[in-house]
């Protein structure tokens, strides 16, 4: 379906930019409410067809994910002390209609009612922005729920999950062999492994078929149209409403605003680099924690000296990664962690850590294969990890033996906000279009590196009580310098001075604009927040049709 065509001069009810996780679902609501509808996204409309198994492609050349070799370079550096350099894939985003949705690994955790309000319950955290949420977990459960059945969530009810007002619409994924082994650990220790939440179809589900098991799920596009990304759920009906327009290969430079200091338009680069710009009566960013404060950034004016919507102050910080370990197995009998999706089963026994340990934090551990993505190209990784040849027929008897009997129980943790991890401007180095590239300052508070060597450590007890012969336990005790996940950034809040948009995703200084993605979450959750982010963006279309109807807007 082609969808509509608005002419860049007249003014639409709204531009979106980015398609993503929060981009496609809000398009998708706002153009069958009726609104006239541009959606800017910055790579291309790719379909199911287009998805293989390309692990060179997708690892080494970063097929579907932006990096400096296009002419889209990001700095780091750990404190504002350093100079920042180039590193491929720091923030790491994709740049397709569907954003991250279309690779993502799928974990669909939902935050629980402790998670909106945890400085209340645990107290404030020295050092740190940590905060409540301006909106509670029953004010977003309806909204989790249209995730599980309009997007597509496999599952089951957990022991501690929090209350749900349907179940999920297919039956959980089964079983895979590191989830057996988990599951084998969980209850010796005593601990419990249930069915892991994923936005994968495990049967049938509104016209799309179930899983075909192919391993091919992390970094990967699906080519069965399984996983339950926006642009295979959300953009077809944006397109089937005649109210939206989606252009590809767009990249915002800017929002322009009017004398009255409302976003007036939108400037983008198109496929040919030619500057290009529509006018809008609202713009809704959902470009993810990374680019929208970047773009923000970018778009300084006199009116707005320090970036758009940044009267706070607060654009760009508290950065968020959420944190990792990674414990890998050998095993005598094969496991072929590779087959199938990701992880089937997860353990959240440790989801709120006990503050006798002295320091925050919390997460859940599931089972996957010990190279992440499960991959052949990069099962070297898990041969090293154990000793052993590292060339010749010795190394390839290894390799084919560690590789089908290997697995590995990863964790996923918090991370604090901090005015010290941020998303700024680099002040010499540019994109391809001439524009400053994003750079990210980031080093991990020392409460969340004490998470994450907790959860190793349980990893390591689970492993070791699962029957591992050898084990290599790993996580990045010296800050983590890279993550799909960016969070934080424009946070929601009741209070101007602290926040960027308020409850409903109204930025505070600017009342036509509205941001929604990962950069509105005020805390970071247990390490997979797209449900999160998917749930908030059905929430805040459902405000902003409201607002619009009322000419509130």
């Amino acid at each position: 379906m082609a969808g509509a065509s608005f002419p860049t001069r007249e003014a639409v009810d709204f531009v979106i930019v980015g398609s993503g996780a929060a981009g496609g679902i809000v398009a998708k609501e706002l153009a069958e409410a009726g609104h006239s509808v541009v959606q800017l996204e910055q790579g291309p409309h790719l379909q199911a067809a287009d998805f293989g198994r390309d692990e060179w492609g997708t690892f080494n050349n970063h097929d579907l994910t932006w990096n400096h070799r296009q002419g889209l370079p990001q700095t780091f550096r750990k404190s504002a002390d350093e100079t920042a350099t180039v590193r491929d894939r720091v923030c790491n985003y994709a740049h397709n209609v569907g954003g991250s949705s279309l690779h993502f690994s799928g974990n669909f955790w939902r935050l629980r009612p402790i998670d909106f309000m945890e400085a209340s319950v645990r107290g404030t955290i020295a050092g740190t922005n940590f905060a409540d949420w301006p909106i509670r977990y029953e004010e977003l459960e309806p909204y989790y729920t249209r995730v599980d059945w309009e997007v597509g969530v496999s599952g089951l009810q957990g022991p501690w999950d929090p209350p749900r007002s349907r179940d999920y619409p297919c039956p959980p994924m089964p079983v895979k062999g590191s989830d057996v082994l988990l599951e084998r650990g969980a209850r010796a220790l005593g601990r419990t492994a249930y069915p892991a939440p994923v936005a994968i179809l495990s049967q049938p589900h509104k016209g799309r078929p179930g899983c075909i098991h192919c391993g091919h799920c992390l970094g990967f596009g699906c080519e069965v149209n399984a996983k339950s990304s926006t642009m295979i759920t959300m953009i077809p009906a944006a397109l089937a409403s005649g109210n939206y327009e989606l252009r590809t290969h767009c990249a915002v430079a800017r929002v322009a605003t009017d004398a009255a200091g409302r976003a007036s338009e939108v400037v983008y680069f198109d496929a040919d680099g030619a500057e290009q710009s529509q006018r809008a009566r609202a713009v809704v960013i959902c470009a993810n924690g990374a680019e929208t404060p970047r773009l923000l950034l970018l778009s300084e004016s006199s009116r707005f000296p320090d970036g758009l919507a940044n009267g706070s102050g607060f654009v760009g910080r508290n950065l968020m990664f959420n944190g990792y370990s990674e414990v890998s197995g050998l095993f005598p009998e094969p496991v072929n962690a590779f087959k199938s999706i990701p992880a089937t089963r997860v353990v959240h026994d440790w989801y709120e850590i006990d503050p006798a340990e002295g320091f925050y934090g919390g997460g859940g551990i599931d089972g996957r294969h010990p190279v992440r993505s499960g991959t052949a190209m990069e099962s070297a990784i898990a041969s090293s990890m154990f000793g052993g040849p590292t060339w010749g027929s010795e190394y390839k008897s290894l390799l084919r033996e560690d590789f089908t009997h290997s697995a590995a129980f990863d964790g996923h943790t918090t991370s604090l906000p901090l005015d010290s991890n941020n998303i700024t401007l680099d002040p010499e180095v540019r994109d391809k279009w001439g524009l400053p590239a994003l750079r990210c300052t980031y080093m991990d508070h020392p409460d969340d590196l004490a998470t994450m060597r907790f959860f190793m450590d349980r990893s390591v007890e689970l492993m070791e009580a699962a029957g591992a012969l050898q084990i290599h336990a790993s996580f990045p005790e010296n800050g983590q310098t890279n993550s799909s996940h960016m969070l934080g950034t424009c946070r929601m809040g009741d209070d101007p001075a602290t926040s960027v948009v308020d409850r409903h995703h109204r930025s505070h200084d600017v009342p036509n604009l509205f941001l929604c993605d990962g950069s509105s979450l005020v805390t970071s959750s247990r390490g997979q927040p797209t449900m999160t982010i998917m749930a908030l963006a059905f929430r805040a279309a459902e405000h902003i049709n409201r607002f619009a109807r009322r000419n509130e807007i």
